[in-house]
């Protein structure tokens, strides 16, 4: 038996990547899962039949969490089919456009910000208008997926450096508010992990080399080692850690403005 077994977890952007690599692993320890995308359908579709022989319920969905009335409806979708969900974890996001601010463009900040720091706002309010509903707080989780970036800045990524600075504060005053209910909210904090969306990376072996050569632990994560990081946040092993900020980098961050 899986340590969320009887569990239900939503895990956005989780068609590829860190957030696929979260479902799975979720799925595998008893939990239903439910799958979210933006654009990648074929992928998330895929992930459901990869599922289909654990004895879990898995689902995918489409849904843009930038827009709130769009998320709204989705939650409504998914308390139909679910009834209540234990664990959420925010994962989807996008990177910045690598810009000076005195070059930004207006629309490129608001998608980032939108996606990045709106987007998990709008899931929160809405996982705890569930919570407030079934009245289940206690024991339920909320993870969600930052970056490095959310205390290292990076010239060039003020939109995205913001946003996920803004989530550490969020996480941070959600921690306390909802202490009193036993609801724990948490941060990851990825570093330079090899999934598709460094692809500028994975593909080329000589700047792969060059950014691998500035981690201290000489190479770059694994989506699945961002995955057993969420693992122990979902589970009854972290009952009395909130409010944290758990970095997944290979002690990159502590380069500070190198990272």
């Amino acid at each position: 038996m899986g340590i969320l077994q009887n569990k239900t977890a939503l895990v956005t952007g989780s068609s590829s990547g860190i957030g696929k690599s979260i479902a799975a692993l979720f799925a595998r320890e008893g939990a239903n899962v439910i799958i979210t995308y933006h654009s990648g359908k074929d992928r998330a579709e895929n992930l459901v039949n990869d599922l289909s022989g654990l004895n879990i319920k898995a689902k995918a969905y489409q849904v843009n969490i930038s827009n709130y009335n769009e998320t709204q409806n989705f939650f409504n979708l998914i308390n139909k089919d679910f009834e209540d969900i234990d664990i959420l974890v925010n994962n989807a996001g996008i990177n910045g456009k690598n810009t000076y601010v005195e070059d930004m463009n207006l629309e490129d900040w608001d998608r980032t910000i939108k996606t990045n720091l709106y987007g998990p706002f709008y899931c929160i309010k809405e996982f705890l208008n569930l919570k407030k509903k079934n009245n289940s707080y206690k024991g339920s989780r909320i993870i969600n997926v930052t970056s490095i970036h959310e205390f290292v800045c990076r010239p060039g990524d003020a939109d995205y450096n913001t946003a996920k600075a803004g989530m550490r504060n969020l996480t941070r005053t959600l921690a306390i508010e909802l202490a009193p209910k036993e609801l724990t909210v948490n941060n990851i904090a990825p570093g330079m992990i090899l999934t598709p969306i460094n692809k500028q990376f994975t593909d080329e072996a000589k700047l792969l080399k060059e950014k691998e050569d500035i981690i201290p632990m000489k190479r770059g994560g694994t989506p699945e080692e961002v995955a057993n990081v969420a693992l122990f946040l979902a589970s009854q092993a972290s009952s009395y850690v909130t409010g944290a900020t758990y970095t997944v980098d290979g002690a990159l961050s502590i380069l500070g403005q190198n990272a």
